[in-house]
């Protein structure tokens, strides 16, 4: 028998722009967040650098964020851990991402 309790978790997909001037959000296009990051998409970078941004914005610990599909796409899948979809959507436009 599982004693832990159920955590809420939401599904979401990003459109990650690497390589950009800075660091921030473009909104959204189709149904996908678009961040821009300044890291390349070698080993890892562009990713990181995603989840460490979606991290504060959301003031979620890292280890709450995954990337669920698409690891080498600029088109991605996430989830969050611990957030509904209506305290996702308040938290990023608390952060200006919206």
């Amino acid at each position: 028998m599982n004693s832990q309790p159920h955590r809420v978790s939401t599904r979401f997909d990003v459109r990650v722009i690497p390589r950009a001037p800075q660091e921030e959000f473009g909104g959204i296009r189709g149904s996908a967040l678009v961040v821009r990051v300044s890291a390349p998409p070698v080993a890892g970078a562009a990713n990181e650098a995603l989840l460490r941004m979606l991290s504060d914005a959301l003031g979620v610990p890292a280890n709450d964020l995954a990337i669920l599909s698409g690891h080498h796409s600029r088109d991605k899948t996430l989830r969050v851990v611990g957030l509904s979809a209506s305290q996702l959507k308040q938290r990023l436009r608390e952060a200006g991402a919206l």
